[in-house]
């Protein structure tokens, strides 16, 4: 599970870093931010960084196993709205720009909530920390329900 998790979040990390910094080939802030727009997330710069700090900081809790359900969340309900306003237009397969990638993180996300963040985890001695269903389905609600809000907007 640790490399799992620290393998999946420091990558979910990185990705939201380009958002945010424009770290590792990322455009930063003020062209994502455009990107968003383009999109009809207005505005964009503010939409741009809700899903570059989810990205982040969920990846983060993941990696170190800090509030799991909620860093699966964060992941979560990025991954939805990129279904709904990007990929799902295209299919599944990700050569054709379908959702394949989105539904893959989304799954590992709820997975390591289910699963539990294991035993090297902050997480492990917290309640939520042996995951389960109760957990996984926090964390598929939040994610839903953030992503519903935001789509709405």
């Amino acid at each position: 599970m640790l490399l799992v998790r620290l393998t999946f979040g420091l990558l979910m990390a990185g990705h939201g870093a380009q958002k945010l910094f424009g770290l590792f080939g990322g455009h930063g802030l003020t062209a994502t931010g455009k990107g968003f727009a383009a999109l009809g997330y207005q505005p964009g710069k503010l939409f741009a960084a809700m899903c570059g700090l989810s990205e982040f900081l969920g990846g983060l809790g993941l990696a170190v196993g800090l509030l799991t359900p909620l860093a699966a969340a964060a992941l979560i309900g990025v991954m939805i709205n990129a279904m709904v306003t990007v990929t799902g237009a295209h299919g599944l397969w990700d050569t054709d720009g379908g959702v394949e990638y989105n539904v893959c993180i989304t799954v590992v996300a709820l997975a390591v909530a289910a699963i539990g963040p294991g035993r090297l985890a902050v997480d492990r001695f917290f309640r939520w920390g042996t995951g389960g269903w109760p957990q996984a389905a926090f964390a598929l609600g939040l994610g839903g329900l953030g992503a519903a809000i935001t789509l709405s907007l």
